[in-house]
């Protein structure tokens, strides 16, 4: 997910990084440009390969067992994942139709670049699946796009997802305001899942790097406190384990295993 209008081609340019487009690229997709690779490289360059991976990789996994969670317990049976970047390898409408074939999830990218390549992606869905251009920090631009109304029913409860994404998200754009927006369209029921990168067990010399890196994309990355993490969640009801590190929210086995350098939950909408 990027935070410019996509309208301004110049910023999702195939010759600028795209968060988006990186994140694949991590997760070993094929869906990413040249200056994609230039610059995940850098970031694998100064954190190393396993921990840039096993980061991606936490946050997939959290994904896919909040999506299962959610249906299997909870009876959620439509999902929009809000800066999802491409909807491939191991992502929302696989762990969803793993429990039941006829849910509904809405992928949602400001990058018109990723939505062109993600409806190719989405072709065996059988329209269960699709994805629209849009921007996280206008909330009602989602909610009351002909292609949400579409496919989602807002009248009855929603799986709603921010992965990895609100750290993209400036303090001058309001992310308080922004997930209290989303909050107030969503039915009682409805969940809200988020992981952030956090500054609680990250090295400041990690941060620099990171944040100079991304510095050039049309994202520039924002770390935040724990605490100011968990008061993006006031006013939900937390599942258990609460705000943990992604690896460590309900783990398929045993403890889980956790690079720490996230923080994540999961809410419920009363």
């Amino acid at each position: 997910m990027t935070t410019n209008s996509p309208t301004e081609d110049s910023v999702f340019s195939p010759e600028r990084p795209s968060p988006a487009r990186m994140y694949d690229y991590f997760l070993h997709g094929t869906d990413n440009f040249p200056v994609d690779r230039a610059a995940a490289d850098q970031v694998i360059e100064r954190l190393g390969s396993t921990l840039t991976r096993s980061v991606v990789w936490e946050n997939r996994n959290f994904l896919g067992r909040v999506v299962r969670h959610l249906a299997a317990e909870h009876g959620i049976r439509q999902f929009i994942d809000v800066g999802a970047g491409l909807p491939s390898v191991d992502n929302t409408h696989q762990a969803a139709h793993g429990i039941d074939p006829e849910a509904r999830v809405l992928y949602v990218d400001n990058d018109p670049i990723v939505a062109s390549h993600g409806e190719r992606l989405l072709a065996g869905s059988e329209g269960r699946a699709r994805i629209l251009t849009a921007d996280l920090r206008d909330p009602d631009s989602i909610l009351d796009s002909p292609v949400t109304r579409e496919l989602i029913d807002l009248s009855q409860p929603v799986g709603l997802l921010f992965i990895a994404v609100f750290h993209f998200i400036r303090p001058e754009e309001d992310p308080h305001g922004l997930i209290d927006r989303f909050r107030s369209r969503l039915a009682p029921g409805s969940f809200v899942a988020l992981s952030h990168l956090s500054t609680g067990e990250s090295p400041e010399q990690e941060q620099r790097l990171m944040t100079e890196t991304y510095r050039n994309s049309p994202a520039p990355m924002i770390y935040r406190t724990p605490e100011e993490i968990g008061s993006l969640f006031d006013g939900f009801e937390l599942l258990s384990p609460g705000l943990v590190a992604p690896g460590l929210w309900r783990p398929d086995s045993g403890t889980g295993e956790s690079t720490r350098r996230f923080l994540s939950a999961v809410g419920r909408v009363s």
